[in-house]
């Protein structure tokens, strides 16, 4: 059975153009209501995320800058969210962030689709 992401209002934070435009697609041909991409942290830092999004694919860095901060934001507003990089230090990852997927570049585009809809199974939707 293929994995869904029927309905979901989808985050994506990425700073590479055509990846950003990759993921966007992969999310609407699984189904997403709506995909937004914020390429720096300062285009959504002000918004309201948790009633905006049901779920987000965070890069590690943004510009340079790390976005585990505004992953921690996340985590406290209850959205349900998979890292998704080609960083391979995963040691910060698992300690501040366990039970958070890191989905490493070069990924299939069904193992990120597979490992959001999982991320959203175990939080609950609000």
């Amino acid at each position: 059975m293929r994995a869904s992401l029927d309905g979901l209002r989808i985050l994506i934070l990425e700073d590479e153009f055509l990846i950003a435009m990759d993921i966007e697609q992969l999310c609407r041909d699984y189904g997403a209501l709506d995909v937004v991409i914020a390429r720096d942290l300062t285009e959504i830092e002000q918004q309201d995320v948790a009633a905006q999004f049901d779920v987000a694919i965070v890069d590690l860095m943004l510009s340079g800058v790390s976005t585990l901060q505004f992953a921690s934001r996340l985590r406290e507003a209850g959205i349900p969210f998979v890292f998704a990089s080609g960083y391979s230090d995963t040691d910060e990852i698992k300690k501040s962030f366990p039970g958070v997927r890191l989905v490493t570049k070069p990924y299939s585009g069904d193992d990120l689709v597979e490992a959001v809809v999982t991320a959203c199974r175990r939080t609950p939707l609000r």
